[in-house]
């Protein structure tokens, strides 16, 4: 019901909005998490960070490049001579024919350290679920303790 109400982008252009990057989920510092996970996660976060931010570049001077390609095909430079206008449209062939930037290999790389820091946070939640159940165990225990401490003093009694 409120979910859409307090969403960064549910304002108005003009109004108060919340700018920058979303918060990592790494942020929430609680008794769960190890001071060594908490150096590998803000490690993770920035190799994300660095790498999301090469990925954008690349993909810019990509579409640079593309649009540079395609406004020397549509309007091509004035060439005097017959051999140079040959040899100019050789090259826009072999440049037109060029594949675009392959950022798979980034966009790899960011999944597998995103793979990681989810994995680092299954870590987290799977030793706060142990201790849950060891506590739920040692009282249960406990419980069992003092019902058999409680059956053998009726029977002492009688």
């Amino acid at each position: 019901m409120f979910q859409t109400a307090f969403q960064s982008n549910a304002f108005q252009n003009n109004a108060f909005q919340i700018s920058g990057l979303p918060p990592s989920p790494l942020d929430d510092t609680h008794d769960g998490f190890t001071p060594e996970e908490i150096r590998r996660a803000k490690k993770l976060d920035r190799k994300i960070r660095e790498k999301e931010l090469a990925l954008l570049k690349a993909q810019r001077a990509d579409r640079e490049s593309r649009k540079a390609r395609i406004r020397g095909l549509v309007d091509p430079p004035k060439i005097v001579a017959k051999q140079k206008q040959n040899k100019l449209q050789s090259i826009q062939e072999v440049k037109a024919g060029t594949p675009p930037v392959d950022t798979t290999e980034l966009e790899q790389s960011i999944a597998y350290l995103e793979n990681q820091r989810n994995n680092l946070l299954k870590a987290v939640a799977y030793r706060q679920e142990v201790a849950r159940l060891q506590t739920k165990l040692a009282i249960l225990e406990a419980k069992r303790l003092a019902e058999l401490d409680d059956e053998e003093s009726i029977l002492l009694l009688t």
